[in-house]
């Protein structure tokens, strides 16, 4: 039997950026023999899985994919799809350092053994790595993924996003914005480097463009001073001052800044009048109280601290923004005083990756599925336990 991850490793490494499903179709088809290949990508919603090549499907058709789409997406594992005459679907989560695109399904006629399944499942992962390059090159798979059309101020907000989920042997962090379409502010940002997670969630202020402008200004001026070698004050700083100096203190950022040290759980906190903190452990959610310090760009030259907590393997961490915590969607109580804690308990059994997806969920039910007033940021870490020596 061919070397089938091999050969399409090959094949994309060689495709056009916007040519990468029809290649893997091609290569599946001849070197598997199969008889059909389709590859399902979220939305930005994350609200459903919908086909790259076979859009003419029919509905009932459709719909029936997309169930057993969204069961492997959501697992993150394989799914054996038996029909009648030895026919079989093999549907595997085409992810990439725990990014979740979507979903590869490829249909054989002679059914199918553990090492086609693990074979389809590393093609998948080539698959992936590809479609986030390619994402620089070509507009193709971004235009698959939405439902309808960006503002501009949306535009710019997911075009800076680190991604929406990654996953290292310590960790698993998720994230999601909304209104996913017309989001103007609130962001997140990550990076994982040696021995260390950089997370970032910010409280934009203000509306459209105005907003993601100011926000783009203070992620671009913190990843500066982080890719320059900066800690968190450094990060903090240059970004207030940056704004500042932009700004002359009319507009300002709230923002969380925490660095995990992966080898011990360890975080080193910046408050600058942040998002909300909480935590998730053996089923209580409790803040994380610290120091609130000025928001980033309210004056010149102001100065930060860092406060430190630890992690115990098992913990969640969910940051929100002022469009959760604070929503008052008719006069009710704000969603944070209860109602918000009820949904966070209701994901112990979910990764992060979905965990994020249950808090927006029940922040529109709680806003009977009206539009959200507020821009919201929802960020979940889960700590699995320390990496390195002596970690696991």
């Amino acid at each position: 039997m061919p070397d089938v991850p091999a050969a399409v490793s090959r094949a994309l490494r060689a495709a056009p950026p916007d040519q990468l499903v029809e290649t893997t179709d091609r290569t599946l088809r001849s070197l598997l023999a199969a008889s059909r290949v389709e590859v399902f990508l979220a939305d930005y919603r994350i609200s459903g899985l919908w086909p790259v090549l076979g859009t003419h499907l029919p509905e009932a058709g459709f719909l029936a994919c997309a169930g057993v789409a969204q069961r492997c997406f959501s697992s993150q594992q394989p799914v054996l799809d038996a029909h009648d005459e030895g026919h079989c679907r093999i549907w595997v989560p085409v992810t990439a350092w725990g990014e979740r695109l979507g979903v590869l399904m490829v249909e054989l006629t002679t059914g199918s053994d553990a090492a086609t399944v693990a074979g389809v499942a590393e093609v998948a992962g080539e698959l992936a790595t590809a479609l986030r390059a390619a994402d620089r090159e070509t507009d193709r798979y971004r235009r698959a993924r939405r439902r309808e059309r960006l503002s501009m101020a949306a535009e710019m907000q997911w075009d800076l996003l680190p991604g929406r989920s990654v996953r290292h042997e310590a960790f698993l962090l998720a994230g999601q914005l909304e209104p996913a379409y017309t989001v103007g502010g609130d962001h997140f940002d990550w990076a994982v480097d040696s021995g260390r997670l950089t997370l970032t969630v910010l409280n934009g202020t203000g509306t459209g463009i105005a907003a993601s402008l100011l926000t783009a200004l203070t992620v671009n001026a913190m990843r500066n001073a982080r890719r320059s070698g900066g800690g968190l004050v450094e990060q903090a700083e240059l970004a207030s001052d940056t704004i500042f100096y932009q700004h002359r203190g009319q507009r300002h950022v709230a923002t969380l800044l925490l660095a995990v040290d992966t080898t011990t759980g360890r975080v080193r906190a910046v408050d600058a009048g942040s998002p909300h903190l909480l935590r998730l452990r053996g089923g209580t959610v409790t803040p994380i109280e610290l120091e609130r310090q000025l928001p980033l760009g309210m004056f010149a030259e102001t100065r930060y601290a860092v406060q430190e907590f630890d992690l115990a393997p098992g913990d969640r961490l969910f940051v929100v923004s002022d469009g959760v915590y604070a929503a008052e969607p008719g006069g009710q109580e704000a969603y944070g005083e209860r109602a918000m804690a009820r949904s966070m308990r209701s994901t112990r059994l979910q990764p992060a990756t979905e965990a994020v997806g249950t808090v927006m969920r029940e922040l529109f039910a709680y806003h009977a599925e009206t539009d959200l007033r507020d821009d919201a940021v929802v960020v979940c870490l889960d700590w699995l336990g320390a990496s390195g020596p002596g970690g696991r």
